[in-house]
């Protein structure tokens, strides 16, 4: 038996038809180029590598690695040539190297892009997800499970109460879409919250417009920083009036009622 560790902040999912949707949402195909954070027991795991030819994984928890190989290999001794084991703190990890590995030799028609799935603890979503950003060229698409309330928040419009820094974050990068919800009944232990799972597709089409990944991200941190002071006073440090009025903002609104567009356009002409 395995207990589950507060400090990683884990959750073990049991629920087979919520797996079976999950599993069934992401499509894996044999050849994908999958990789799997946080894995635990192995619950996604053992599904994933039925359908794949081969799933790497990336797990902290040292003590759970012998359980997760024995849960995997146990009904199918073939998975033990399928499933890699990638012992790392994920924000360690460094997607691009290990994306240049496993395309190594391979023409450009043959290179494959990552697909990310995972079961995110509520402690590590926020960096998590902003690690993966900076890897977003080389990500075909990201499938995770999060607490409804991040998930809500990320997928969120102007002028609701949960659209906020990472609403904007995700939204500039990725096309954004929540998929389905999770009961706490579908997880051992049971979380105190409703959980939901997420599709983040990377998007390109404001990059002629983001000149510093850093300073937009500041940028945006700062005008969330106090939601009910204005912009005029938010960003007082960071941009002149004249350059709120020249991205077609008033000085006057507030960080909420501003699009994704009205943020790349104000970050285009301060940093531009």
């Amino acid at each position: 038996m395995h207990y589950a560790k507060k400090r990683f902040g884990q959750n073990f999912l049991i629920d087979n038809s919520v797996i079976n949707n999950i599993v069934d949402s992401i499509n894996p195909q044999a050849q994908d180029l999958m990789i799997e954070i946080g894995p635990g027991l192995g619950a996604m795991t053992k599904p994933l590598l039925s359908r794949l030819d081969k799933l790497n994984v990336i797990e902290l928890d040292r003590d759970i690695i012998p359980k997760l190989i024995n849960n995997c290999i146990f009904s199918d001794a073939t998975n033990k040539d399928k499933l890699i084991v990638n012992e790392i703190d994920v924000l360690k990890f460094d997607f691009k190297v290990f994306h240049s590995n496993e395309n190594s030799g391979k023409s450009s028609a043959e290179m494959k892009d990552l697909r990310i799935v995972g079961n995110l603890p509520y402690n590590i979503s926020t960096p998590v997800l902003f690690h993966l950003l900076h890897y977003r060229n080389i990500i075909q698409d990201m499938h995770f499970m999060l607490q409804k309330e991040v998930v809500d928040r990320i997928v969120s419009a102007p002028g609701n109460k949960s659209y906020g820094r990472l609403s904007i974050m995700l939204q500039t990068f990725c096309t954004t879409q929540a998929l389905f919800e999770v009961p706490p009944y579908a997880f051992e232990p049971a979380p105190k919250v409703n959980s939901a799972i997420l599709r983040l597709q990377p998007s390109f089409q404001f990059d002629k417009k983001i000149h510093d990944f850093v300073q937009y991200e500041k940028l945006v941190r700062e005008a969330f920083s106090q939601r009910r002071k204005t912009l005029k006073n938010t960003l007082k440090n960071i941009c002149t009036v004249t350059q709120i009025e020249q991205a077609g903002l008033s000085p006057s609104q507030r960080a909420e009622e501003l699009s994704v567009s009205d943020f790349v356009n104000l970050h285009d002409v301060i940093f531009h």
